[in-house]
């Protein structure tokens, strides 16, 4: 497969299988063991499926995976699921190239390709029922489709796993496959690999990997630049994947001098092999102990890159008993000496010979295999200068690029004055080549003091000093001076970097004080203690070991007036600070002794501050106003314990608080930083809240908070960070993912709460961990107020697409907008929605008994009257439910006692109210939907809609009815879905964001999901108007949010106790009209027999959703005490 495709895909491994064979099997012992192998898997789940389709979502995982995994077994062929998956899988490796691995469970690869034996039978099952469902035609044209798919996979060669066969073989076979055809951690070797291959043919004799079962040392030793690193790689790529676990630690020259390097490089040796990163070292001493006990029950392949002390042999491979039998060690150095006597065999790293350097060479200088015409003696007069060194033939073939004859000349020139054996010289010639002072500056910078350093920090720096940095960095990856690898951290050659700091010790020799940077500890310190330094000096670095503190005088800085670089550790400074360079751009001055900076120290030049490990409380005693500072770390400072007054640095672009155990606060001034980008709190374990200004932080890219066990919430404010693209907060006490998480157009990349990874992947799971059952969503979603609020979902018309894992779990979610882009496509999801609701509640019904009692309904939210009552001559169980969507009001009031109040005698219906009221219209239906268009009224607004259903169960069956509701705009394409608890638990604002979708002319539809075998009879909707002068007064008492349906119209709302009674409404028998009619009088049926009604009106915090159900309660002699209490229903 093409490189090129492979950042197409998310999954390495797409399972196809069917489940009743193999799940609790072969196929969960697979999927377990390639994930220990560090390979994403996508498992398609049988448990998830709905019906016989396959869904969107899973044709688009296909799609995105790179091996499928077929697993062909005896029932295999009866499932018309796994034949859909088959069919794309077989599509997509026609096509794409997507490779295909048959695993033949249990039957013979010939009767898959044929449809013989059981596995024939399975599929002949499949065909009398496809063509029972879609007759003859139809049916031959599929199965011939789908033989062809079962012919060509059976033809791939693949894995038979047999009664007989021992499994876990099979599946160490299978895993083995796949890692090897998807090549896992693959290093880059060279975009021209000359002479490469015979170099690592050489080398894997050397490592004797078939003969012996003995661990095996191998030393390359050689000099900076001839490709030991290179050799390397390549043999890791090609042998890598012979071994259980393998590892390449690269430069560890470099890495092992940075804090805390020694460890890292322990860890993430423990990591690769392993692939997880819980175990913690706390110091190479004990990490020694863990690699030794952890390595030795693996055979692992190791590289140990740039290797120049022996105590970075001992702490990374103590002895060969560290490692499992088989295992192979790769040691890559300078230095012989650091081998000698501690390799079983060594490999001496030799020059290229003339023509691989002719032809290497030739790549870079004239992008093809062998010199242009014209200059094939000149391109041999450079390979000879070069000494087959393949670093110089790469730097000097790119210097020579489209250059013409006397150019080269005079480049040869040159060279001819250097000496074949002093590599710095030679590659002095791309330096002297830059283009202008700006760019050697640079070069000479990144060479002394900037090497492994983010890139835009030194940018910055850079910047600051007028060097145009930007311009100049490209400028220098163009000739191969200098590299950016993908951390965006610089990078540069050993040897280049000799050359630059060659280049400025040369100008001055033997007077250290004279020369532009210094970088070398001996000379740094020599000029401070002895206070000469100049004006010359215009960067300077000391770095002492902690057990090698020195205190130096200020006054040793009087004189450099020029400093713009200061990078210090293990240097304590006594005196006035006032002598230090007003022109100071950069200070990294590690484990900063002092408590605070002194005020005298001049600090307004300064773009970056850097003052890791200090004994920092309080950075400035008295605030001053850095305008030109970008950057400022105060990391693993143990003694900090609040943050500056930010808002005297309106320029600050990055902030590092790193392991600041002490820092419990954060000033709100942090909400002034305009253009900040990061922000690092990693580990701040006293912090426990972030200040509310911080969420106004409009430029902020990144932020991170991991480690911050105090923070428990993050506020919903979150989605005003406009710019956030990547945040972090695991392992703190945040429970729950905060909504408008999910509202955000920025964020990328998330950690949260268990979830990783990038949005588009983790934002599903969010929402269905809101959207299951076992989770009450009060857990997971946090709202400003600290209560709970229900999830709601809005999907625009540019996300439509990827609805289909929403549909697969619509009954779990509580409510849904959907913007569709065209009336098609509203259909379309209109039915895929209805399919669903049916479908689930179909599956729900059928698992609950149908004489079960109504489940528990907070009565406090939902006010329903539950007694039963059946039509005369019959068994059936009538009811209705009364929805209000919107405000409350007078005219809703007065509409809702007259539908609970005026009731006609017959079989138990009721005569509604009509439409001919100056304040309500109505629209009414047989059945469970109403379409309607709404009226524009004149002098009136739309204030709120009431739903009335009237329903009937033929089976005695006591329900709660109702499931869902929708609400379809035809006109702007929109749909709105409300479960049932949903319908007690929108706010003012969401209800209003119903009627505000809802305007004059659009045309509407109500359709109503009830319970399997409750049948709707009629719905009728009111849609109520008040006058545009008029502001109509809420009904809702004081403390008690439920509405009370209440016969006496006297008893103020605030009067009213707890548990109110209800004044006697009259229940005579009655008949549902011939015909719905709308009458102009709305009168009381005499009283004939009285009930009393007593409803929990509760502390609900719900002020406007009113559930009405009501179930009219058989007549019986004298008063009768209907009681809903908050379990009841």
């Amino acid at each position: 497969m093409a490189n090129s495709e492979t950042s197409f895909y998310i999954y390495d491994v797409f399972l196809s299988f069917r489940g009743e064979d193999t799940r609790a099997s072969l196929v969960s012992h697979l999927y377990a063991s390639l994930q220990n192998a560090g390979i994403v898997v996508f498992k398609d789940d049988e448990s998830l499926r709905g019906g016989d389709n396959i869904s969107n979502s899973i044709l688009r995982t296909i799609e995105q995976s790179q091996i499928f995994v077929v697993v062909f077994s005896k029932n295999y062929a009866e499932s018309r699921w796994c034949h859909q998956e088959l069919r794309k899988i077989m599509a997509c490796h026609r096509t794409t190239g997507q490779v295909v691995l048959p695993v033949f469970y249990d039957v013979d690869p010939s009767d898959v390709r044929h449809q013989t034996g059981h596995f024939g039978e399975a599929f002949q099952k499949l065909e009398e029922k496809v063509l029972k469902e879609e007759g003859e035609l139809r049916c031959n044209k599929m199965m011939k489709l789908r033989r062809e798919d079962l012919r060509q996979a059976a033809a791939i060669s693949g894995v038979v796993v047999l009664n007989s066969r021992n499994e876990s073989e099979i599946i160490k076979t299978i895993v083995e496959n796949v890692t090897h055809l998807l090549d896992k951690e693959v290093l880059f070797v060279a975009d021209n690999p000359v002479g490469v291959e015979p170099r690592v043919q050489e080398m894997i004799e050397l490592l004797d990997q078939k003969l012996t079962n003995d661990v095996l040392l191998l030393g390359m030793w050689g000099m900076g630049g001839i490709g030991k690193t290179t050799i390397a790689k390549a043999i890791y790529n090609k042998i890598g994947h012979n071994f259980e676990g393998r590892s390449f630690l690269a430069h560890i020259r470099e890495v092992w001098t940075q804090d805390t390097g020694q460890v890292h490089l322990q860890e993430q040796l423990l990591f690769d092999i392993y692939k997880e990163r819980k175990t913690k070292i706390r110091n190479v001493e004990s990490g020694k102990s863990i690699l030794k006990e952890r390595l030795c029950y693996k055979k692992v392949l190791l590289v140990l890159d740039d290797v120049n002390d022996l105590e970075q042999l001992n702490a990374l491979c103590g002895s060969c008993k560290w490692f499992g039998p088989g295992s192979r060690i790769i040691i890559t150095t300078r230095d012989q000496h650091i081998l000698r006597g501690r390799v079983d065999k060594l490999y001496t790293m030799k020059g290229m010979d003339e023509s691989e350097s002719i032809e290497l060479f030739s790549w870079h200088a004239f992008k093809q295999a062998s010199p242009k015409e014209n200059f094939t003696q000149l391109s041999r007069n450079v390979i000879t200068y070069s000494g087959g060194l393949p670093l110089a033939l790469e730097v000097l073939g790119c210097y020579l690029f489209d250059m013409e004859v006397t150019e080269w000349e005079n480049v040869l020139k040159k060279l001819m004055r250097i000496p074949n054996h002093q590599v710095q010289k030679k590659l002095k010639i791309s330096y002297d080549g830059l283009d202008d002072d700006t760019e050697k500056e640079i070069f000479l910078d990144i060479a002394c003091f900037f090497i492994g350093m983010h890139r835009s920090d030194v940018v910055h720096i850079l910047n600051g000093c007028g060097l145009f940095a930007e311009n100049g960095i490209r400028i220098l990856v163009e000739r191969s001076l200098v590299t950016i690898d993908d951390k965006s951290k610089l990078g540069m050659h050993d040897l280049l970097r000799d050359m630059g700091r060659e280049i400025v010790r040369a100008k001055s020799p033997k007077e250290p004080e004279k020369r532009s940077r210094l970088w070398f500890d001996e000379d740094a310190l020599d000029v401070l203690s002895k206070e000469t330094g100049t004006k010359a000096i215009e960067g300077l670095a000391l770095k002492l070991a902690a057990n090698n503190t020195k205190c130096l005088g200020t006054k040793a800085f009087k004189k450099m007036e020029k400093l713009r670089l200061l990078q210090l550790a293990g240097v304590r400074l006594d005196g006035d600070f006032k002598y230090l360079s007003r022109d100071l751009r950069w200070l990294c001055w590690h484990r900063f002794p002092l408590k605070c900076i002194p005020t005298k120290f001049y600090q307004r030049s300064l773009i970056s501050i850097d003052l890791q490990n200090s004994n920092v409380q309080l950075l400035w005693k008295e605030a001053e106003l850095l305008e030109k500072l970008k950057v400022l770390n105060l990391s693993h400072s143990h003694y900090l314990t609040q943050t500056p007054d930010f808002s005297n640095l309106p320029n600050l672009e990055k902030l590092e608080l790193v392991d600041c155990p002490r820092l419990c606060q954060i000033s709100n001034t942090i909400g002034d930083l305009n253009q900040v980008l990061q922000i690092n709190l990693q580990d701040c374990i006293s912090l426990r809240n972030l200040p509310r200004s911080i969420y106004k932080l409009k430029s902020l890219k990144t932020l991170i908070l991991s480690g911050c066990l105090k923070i428990d919430k993050l506020e919903e404010d979150l989605e005003q960070m406009d710019s956030l693209t990547i945040l972090v907060a695991d392992k703190t006490a945040i429970k729950g993912v905060p909504f408008s998480i999910v509202r955000s157009k920025s964020i990328g990349y998330i950690s949260l709460c268990g979830y990783e990874g990038f949005s588009r992947d983790v934002f599903p799971s969010i929402i269905w961990s809101w959207m299951s059952p076992t989770n009450r969503l009060s857990s997971h979603i946090q709202t400003s107020s600290g209560t709970s609020s229900l999830v709601s979902l809005d999907v625009p018309n540019s996300n439509i697409q990827n609805l289909s894992y929403v549909f697969e779990d619509l009954p779990k979610l509580q409510s849904l907008f959907i913007e569709c882009d065209s009336e098609l496509q509203l259909t379309r999801e209109v039915e895929s929605i209805v399919d669903a609701l049916y479908a689930t509640n179909y599956e729900q019904s059928e698992s609950t008994s149908t004489t079960s009692q109504m489940p528990n309904i907070n009565a406090v939210a939902l006010i329903e009257c539950n007694n039963q009552v059946h039509t005369s001559g019959s068994e059936n169980l009538l009811g209705c439910h009364l929805i209000q969507m919107g405000k409350s009001c007078q005219v809703a009031h007065n509409l809702r006692q007259s539908i609970l109040q005026n009731r006609s005698s017959g079989e138990c219906d009721y005569l509604l109210p009509g439409d001919n009221h100056p304040d309500w219209l109505s629209f009414n239906c047989e059945g469970s939907s109403v379409i309607f268009e709404v009226p524009q009224v004149d002098g009136r607004n739309l204030k709120t809609m009431m739903c009335h259903i009237h329903f009937f169960s033929p089976d005695n069956i006591k329900s709660c009815g109702l499931i869902n509701l929708l609400v379809i705009n035809r006109t702007k394409s929109t749909i709105q879905v409300h479960k049932r608890d949903a319908l007690f638990s929108c706010d003012n604002e969401k209800w209003q964001k119903v009627l505000s979708n809802t305007e004059f002319g659009n045309k509407v539809e109500i359709v109503v999901v009830y319970e399997r075998k409750l049948i709707v009879k009629r719905t009728t909707v009111y849609l109520i108007y008040e006058p545009i002068y008029e502001e109509m007064e809420h009904y809702q008492a004081s403390n008690k949010n439920a509405i009370v349906s209440s016969g006496d119209e006297n008893i103020p709302y605030s009067q009213r106790s707890e548990f109110q009674t209800v004044s006697s409404v009259s229940v005579p028998p009655m008949s549902y009209p011939q015909g719905y009619t709308t009458n102009s009088g709305l009168s009381r049926a005499p009283a004939q027999q009285s009930q009393n009604w007593f409803i929990n009106s509760g502390n609900s915090h719900h002020d406007h959703t009113r559930l009405i159900n009501l179930v009219l309660a058989e007549p019986v002699q004298g008063d009768e005490h209907v009681f809903l209490d908050k379990g009841q229903a």
